[in-house]
């Protein structure tokens, strides 16, 4: 007699995290050459700091170079989207000049 047993499915988050697994989203701040902030988001931060230091960004081409002054890793897209829009938010600026610059 053999036993079956039935393994639970997890449902992805988000349909744009499906078959992204073991990729990680960042969360990341650049300090520009003005002295001003730049908070964004990006699956690939080696490469989008490359765009930025090139100029590509139309954010932040006009304040180069930028110094990335921090970072960090989400295993979920939608969580690192929403740290980001909490980072721009009047809480997150708080947050930041308190706990990370």
């Amino acid at each position: 007699m053999s036993v079956s047993r039935s393994v639970p499915r997890v449902a992805p988050q988000s349909f744009s995290d499906v078959g992204r697994s073991g990729a990680m989203y960042y969360v990341y701040i650049l300090q520009l050459h003005d002295g001003s902030f730049y908070i964004g988001y990006s699956f690939d931060l080696k490469q989008r700091l490359v765009e930025h230091q090139k100029g590509y960004v139309i954010s932040t081409k006009h304040n180069l170079p930028p110094e990335l002054i921090w970072y960090s890793a989400f295993r979920l897209k939608n969580k690192a989207i929403a740290f980001e829009k909490y980072m721009k938010s009047s809480s997150g600026f708080a947050f930041r000049n308190k706990h990370l610059i």
